[in-house]
């Protein structure tokens, strides 16, 4: 009789235990067959796709977009030998005509600029010799 009783509490409790497991399997189905994934392109955060691929614009390789993220980034875009040249929108630097980049001011960048006395057209984020006259660069703090 005790083999009798052990037996049904073991099958009771491996019933539940399955009923448990396949009930979160199920659940875990669903949620991710509802929830899509956007990609976008890092150099035009403005193109964004449902599926891998490149971008049509530049030909860069999309990443994951994510999303829920309660930080709200602006982007804007600057010249990268005129740093001061800002812009809300891509396209072109009113000084010298070059394509405006994705502005990333305020991320791990340094804070220190290179320039020729010279020709303080010439911007380097790292020392070295100016490519016009070859004199040395001077340090020069960002204005942020």
């Amino acid at each position: 009789m005790k083999r009798l009783i052990i037996l049904m509490l073991l099958v009771v409790s491996s019933t539940a235990i399955f009923a448990q497991e396949d009930g979160q399997l199920k659940h875990k189905k669903k949620h991710t067959s509802t929830a899509m994934a956007k990609y976008t392109c890092p150099m035009h955060p403005e193109v964004i796709s449902t599926k891998p691929g490149k971008c049509p614009q530049c030909g860069t390789q999309f990443v994951v977009k994510r999303t829920g993220s309660k930080q709200v980034q602006k982007v804007t875009y600057s010249c990268p030998m005129h740093p001061e040249v800002v812009s809300n929108h891509p396209g072109t630097c009113t000084k010298c005509s070059s394509k405006l980049v994705v502005d990333r001011r305020g991320s791990k960048q340094a804070s220190t600029i290179y320039t020729c006395s010279m020709h303080p057209d010439e911007v380097s984020d790292k020392p070295g010799k100016c490519p016009v006259c070859g004199m040395d660069m001077g340090a020069k703090t960002k204005k942020q």
